[in-house]
């Protein structure tokens, strides 16, 4: 199926579609994500360049989660893995040392910012329902995403997504994860 997560129809058709042929969904991967034009100085970045960035990285997982909802609830162990980036981390874009220190978009950080702050409360929502929330940023991966400049093969930034979709029962919750362990928000 094709789903555009910044259309409202899409996702809902799309869900209802999934339930048509499945019982349950064990778990949800909400990884689409746009960055935006560039620059995007934070003093000059136009509203319809972050409006675009939120209406998919945000909003998107947002809409994702609430249609999917019924399918996951059906599940023993529903998963559900928001992928975000470092870029994210505000502890992080307040450390000078930090490689990535000088990159501070408008757009795009503060879209995944805004999916980990919805990740922590989904969690909690959901924290005696057996599901396990987490935010899951895979790195800096060769994608067209980056005009394939990312550090990491896809199927190494694959693997820590795979992990956290796969979770135990008692696994962690409202976590903000990378493959070098736990991410500081």
């Amino acid at each position: 199926m094709v789903v555009d997560v910044s259309s409202e129809g899409s996702v809902k058709a799309a869900a209802e579609e999934l339930e048509r042929r499945v019982p349950c969904l064990d778990v949800l991967v909400n990884n689409a994500g746009v960055r935006g034009s560039l620059p995007q100085t934070p003093s000059a970045a136009g509203d319809d360049n972050m409006h675009e960035v939120f209406e998919t990285n945000f909003f998107g997982p947002v809409r994702m989660v609430r249609h999917f909802m019924p399918l996951l609830g059906r599940s023993e162990l529903p998963r559900i893995v928001n992928v975000t980036s470092d870029l994210a981390s505000l502890t992080l874009h307040n450390d000078p040392q930090w490689r990535y220190y000088p990159i501070k978009g408008a757009a795009y950080g503060p879209s995944k910012t805004a999916l980990n702050a919805y990740t922590v409360a989904l969690a909690y929502e959901l924290r005696d329902k057996g599901f396990k929330v987490n935010a899951v940023n895979p790195g800096y991966t060769a994608t067209a995403f980056n005009n394939f400049q990312g550090h990491k093969k896809v199927e190494d930034a694959a693997a820590i997504v795979a992990e956290y979709a796969r979770l135990e029962k008692d696994g962690p919750t409202g976590r903000f994860v990378s493959d070098y362990g736990e991410s500081p928000w």
